[in-house]
């Protein structure tokens, strides 16, 4: 056994330069083999020495004017240094010597498209899979792959990968790609038949798996994709793709405690990531679980301080508490990250009204309404608040200019509606109301809403009943 095998290829690497500089300045006619010649090109490319390499080449091709493998390597030097015609010459000539060598086509490949002509590509490599077969087959529908990914031709990309596992169902590149395309080309169902023949012969593979539910994901088949992820995982237990996107199709089907499972056992396996807390943290904002919810959230937040959002998520699970210091205070901190963010004002709004600061209320609304003055929830917030504070002229003001920048939403003659009434003027707010219920009839609840106390009024009473014959609400 070889003591030490690098320092001997080391020193056979300095006699072969030895040799090769004795030839280069005429000191030797010793004769260097073909294959040593290349060995001699790689060793100043691996160095970035491109002249040299190009040099050596040269010598190589004068004492070996019908080796293929040679003019191929000078080819792919002179590819690196941007002389793409002349590569593409010496790449015909090499091909009238060997024309079974499958770098030809490669490097052509590479040519044609620094020159940016696709179709010449295209064509070239169509027709070299023609010529091979197996592995070297395969190579090329990747190649040719990549060449439709650049001029975004990407359905053709997911044609090559599907051509690709039809000869070799468990390669796993292609895998790992075909995943990706089927969601970006939306070719689900072609990509569930293509697995299922995938698992019928292997059916032990987990990528054909974790493909075949991400496809049923991908048409929103949850429960079968949720199936076919706990084969994935049954067969390879750190999955961790597996678990984080069966993780999201529970929370599709508002599965959240099943949701967190599959999450929890991502933090598990993976590294810590925003997405997978926050996920969490959401899961358990639905099961009304705050303080563990904004447990995760503040997990998240240590990761990505500079996330406005997730400070504004731990202010909702204090405001749904009845927290509203708590929840001002994070709110604040989300306002010095974000300032121009209508739903923060919207919230900082609502705790506002809830402690009395009525004034204070009116302004963040206002703020809310001035940054997305098409917004619907801005208004709506700020004529509830002017409402509830008996300010009906100001309330009146504000439903006209949320009519006029919304173009006359149905909401807002119902707000209208109410904000007469609860004025006196009884016969305006009649006649708005029947114009509201003729626009929208199933947003009459947004009126009792604003002013319950209209239920008492007979006349109002009579309206609906009256409109509830004609129509259904």
């Amino acid at each position: 056994m070889k003591e030490n095998p690098y320092q001997e290829d080391r020193e056979q690497m300095r006699e072969l330069l030895r040799q090769y500089e004795n030839l280069r300045n005429g000191r030797s006619s010793s004769f260097i083999e073909e294959e040593s010649f290349e060995k001699i090109i790689s060793y100043f490319e691996e160095r970035e020495e491109l002249p040299k390499a190009q040099e050596a080449a040269d010598m190589a091709i004068e004492q070996y004017p019908y080796s293929a493998a040679l003019l191929i390597r000078k080819a792919d030097i002179l590819l690196t240094v941007r002389h793409y015609r002349e590569a593409l010459d010496i790449l015909d000539h090499a091909t009238l010597l060997d024309s079974n060598d499958i770098n030809l086509y490669i490097l052509k490949t590479d040519a044609f498209l620094a020159l940016d002509e696709q179709a010449k590509a295209v064509a070239l490599l169509e027709e070299a899979l023609h010529i091979f077969e197996g592995e070297e087959k395969i190579e090329l529908l990747f190649e040719l792959g990549d060449v439709y990914d650049d001029y975004e031709e990407f359905d053709k990309v997911f044609d090559c990968l599907k051509m690709i596992l039809e000869q070799e169902p468990t390669n796993e590149e292609a895998l790992y790609k075909i995943c990706f395309w089927t969601d970006f080309t939306g070719r689900n169902e072609e990509s569930i038949r293509l697995h299922q023949q995938i698992i019928d012969e292997h059916p032990y593979n987990e990528l054909a798996w974790f493909n075949l539910a991400a496809a049923y994901q991908g048409l929103k088949l949850y429960e079968k994709a949720i199936d076919a992820y706990q084969y994935a995982i049954t067969i390879e237990e750190k999955f961790d793709y597996a678990y984080r996107n069966m993780g999201d199709a529970y929370i599709r089907l508002r599965k959240y405690k099943e949701a967190i499972e599959a999450l929890e056992k991502v933090t598990e396996l993976s590294k810590p990531e925003v997405v997978i807390y926050e996920a969490i943290g959401h899961c358990y904002d639905r099961l009304r679980n705050y303080a563990q919810a904004r447990f995760y959230y503040r997990k998240a937040s240590h990761l990505n301080q500079e996330d406005s959002k997730l400070f504004y998520k731990i202010a909702c699970t204090y405001f749904n508490e009845g927290q509203w210091e708590s929840c001002m205070k994070q709110l604040d901190t989300a306002m010095k990250l974000q300032r121009l963010q209508p739903e923060y004002f919207l919230l900082m709004g609502e705790c506002k009204m809830e402690m009395g600061l009525v004034r204070d209320a009116i302004q963040h609304f206002s703020n809310a309404v001035r940054i997305r003055p098409k917004n619907v929830a801005g208004w709506e917030a700020l004529i509830r608040c002017l409402y509830k504070a008996e300010l009906m002229d100001e309330a009146l003001d504000q439903v006209n200019a949320a009519l006029k920048s919304t173009n006359d939403k149905p909401v807002f003659f119902f707000y209208k509606s109410a904000v007469l009434l609860a004025s006196g003027k009884n016969k305006e707010a009649v006649l708005l109301l029947e114009k509201a219920l003729t626009l929208a009839p199933k947003m009459l609840k947004k009126f009792f809403e604003l002013n319950p106390a209209s239920l008492q009024s007979q006349q109002i009473v009579d309206i609906v009943a009256k409109f509830k014959r004609n129509k259904t609400i």
